[in-house]
């Protein structure tokens, strides 16, 4: 609990998708002496620039951003490894006097940084055992599995998702409990670092247009040439960038599965149904200050998110 009295440490900008998050964090870090840290899992992937919306350098406003382009797109992503590399920058820029600015939409990053959180460890043997299960056998078979194991999470988890199927049943074989008992809760946080969380807040019709001016835009600046020229360096081979948005969508594309078209339609409709899964993680955190919708937009959202950081409020 941060007292009216006492400064945040820590801010992080939140929200969905296309709402503002990049542009305001910027803003927000030339005013306080702060620095930008990512929070958007697919920013940490070298090479993914156009599809993810990432900032160019001459977008930031001279302003350092940390955390982008830290993996290869054939590398799977860890939201253990994404907290040790965020803590660890966070922890230099407070001893620089730098205040850490965390920007992103990916709600278990934000979380896995600012938040008391430990992971399940692993087990290779026991991973290698699944992962060779689940290609013999397939996502559906374990998912089976899954549901007898823990119906919560075989409910939560796609069966075609054979990546967190088989993370679950991990989690479950080590840890002896269900793996629905090992997912974070809002309710029972407890903060790691002094954070003040704004959401950036755009109504869902209003949010709908921007998703689809921004998917037009990305197309027009080349995301699919982008993914072609990553296809060459093993993006289909990448159990999590090749699923993200966008890029999922081209590959098939490229693999004559659907026309550009229906991928472009396609990506529109997955991120607008994302957006929508981003505001329920963060509308379930009572600690988040939104700037509403109505607000969102006007050139004062920026003054009044300074204000909350200028002007604590109990969190």
């Amino acid at each position: 609990m941060r007292s009216a009295a006492t400064p945040p440490r820590v801010i992080a900008v939140v929200g969905p998708t296309a709402a503002g998050k990049s542009d305001l964090g910027v803003f927000l870090a030339q005013h306080v002496g702060g620095e930008v840290v990512n929070a958007d899992s697919m920013q940490l992937y070298r090479g993914m620039d156009i599809g993810t919306a990432k900032l160019a350098p001459d977008e930031r406003g001279g302003v350092p951003h940390h955390l982008l382009d830290v993996w290869d797109v054939t590398e799977a992503a860890s939201v253990a490894e994404y907290q040790r590399l965020a803590r660890a920058e966070i922890d230099r820029l407070l001893a620089l006097g730098r205040t850490p600015v965390l920007v992103g939409g990916s709600g278990l990053y934000i979380k896995a940084a600012i938040d008391q959180l430990e992971f399940p460890g692993t087990d290779p043997v026991l991973r290698a055992r699944l992962e060779e299960e689940l290609v013999q056998r397939g996502s559906g078979a374990l998912h089976a599995r899954l549901a007898a194991a823990d119906p919560e999470a075989a409910r939560a988890i796609l069966a075609s998702n054979g990546r967190r199927i088989v993370r679950a049943l991990e989690v479950i074989a080590i840890t002896g409990r269900p793996f629905t008992a090992n997912l974070p809760s809002h309710q029972s946080s407890h903060s790691f670092y002094e954070t003040l969380q704004v959401g950036v807040d755009v109504s869902r019709p209003e949010l709908d247009q921007r998703i689809a001016g921004r998917v037009d835009r990305m197309w027009a600046g080349g995301l699919v040439d982008e993914v072609r020229a990553l296809k060459s360096r093993g993006l289909p081979q990448g159990r999590t960038a090749s699923r993200a948005l966008g890029y999922q969508q081209i590959l098939a594309t490229l693999a004559g599965e659907c026309s550009e078209e229906e991928a472009r339609a396609e990506t529109v409709r997955a991120t607008k149904r994302f957006a929508r899964r981003q505001d329920s993680w963060f509308r379930r955190d009572p600690r988040v200050h939104w700037l509403s919708g109505a607000e969102a937009d006007r050139p004062e959202l920026p003054a009044r998110a300074l204000t909350l950081v200028e002007r604590p409020v109990t969190a």
